[in-house]
């Protein structure tokens, strides 16, 4: 065998041994600059991720001995988006989306698409936050169901508010009593522009008398956030008021719900 030379060491070369391959010993090292550089954006981003988890840990901490008083509205999103978007910083998507659509309730009554225009929101997310919103309106219907509506009304309007402040659309919905006045089904008669929803006073009266409804409660929402009636609103109403009232069915209101607020066109004494 023949015996092979060993380089001399200069001190910047590993040490090798008489059984080491040289053309081991010479194949290309990993630069030390390199290494270093890595080893740096590694511990800038496990510095990072230490402090979102941190970060946290102390907004639970603060929801759970204060409850929801000791936090803005972008941390109680930020508390749900914790569960939704696990291993990201999620403070400034929460942020964003306040932003974007003002208040909680905007973040929320806001369409899939519009959500996903905000980065950090994919599909997953902006579905599941709709989730939430639909469970809380279900959780404000249930309160009407079988009540007496008319001793409810702040309950009413919360739950209309919620279910149509924020559609980009007029909806036409309405609200079928029985004789106690107790919530028999609420449906959407119509969908429309961002300005107008056709409405066929014989067509509400028609459902009215297939469900066995005495009473009726319009509602239907503007889009442009303002719950001021047109007058095309009030015609249309008291179209719908004489329709029903030879048949016994009674309109005990016709409410306009707008982003900031909601219009009674009986307490305006429109009806």
């Amino acid at each position: 065998m023949t015996n092979r030379a060993v380089p001399p060491n200069d001190g910047n070369l590993p040490a090798m041994d008489e059984g080491t391959d040289e053309r081991g010993f010479f194949g290309e090292q990993p630069p030390k600059t390199a290494s270093l550089k890595r080893s740096g954006v590694l511990a800038k981003e496990e510095d990072k991720q230490a402090h979102y988890h941190g970060h946290r840990d102390r907004l639970r901490s603060r929801y759970r001995d204060h409850g929801d008083a000791a936090l803005a509205d972008y941390e109680l999103l930020e508390l749900l988006l914790f569960r939704l978007i696990p291993r990201k910083d999620t403070k400034p998507i929460a942020k964003a989306l306040i932003d974007r659509f003002g208040t909680l309730a905007g973040v929320f009554g806001a369409p899939t698409g519009l959500l996903q225009e905000v980065n950090g929101v994919g599909e997953a997310v902006a579905l599941d936050l709709k989730l939430v919103a639909t469970v809380a309106h279900r959780m404000l219907k249930s309160e009407l169901r079988g009540k007496q509506v008319l001793s409810s009304w702040s309950s009413v309007i919360d739950y209309c508010h919620a279910a149509m402040a924020y559609e980009s659309r007029e909806q036409f919905r309405i609200l079928f009593l029985d004789k106690r006045n107790a919530l028999i089904a609420d449906e959407v008669q119509g969908r429309g522009t961002v300005d107008h929803t056709p409405v066929y006073p014989r067509e509400v009266v028609r459902r009215a008398l297939e469900l066995s409804a005495t009473a009726i409660i319009l509602v239907h929402n503007h889009p442009s956030g303002d719950p001021t009636p047109s007058r095309a609103d009030i015609d249309m109403t008291r179209t719908i008021v004489e329709t029903a009232k030879p048949l016994g069915i009674t309109v005990h209101d016709h409410i306009i719900i707008g982003k900031d607020g909601h219009a009674s066109l009986k307490g305006l004494r429109l009806i």
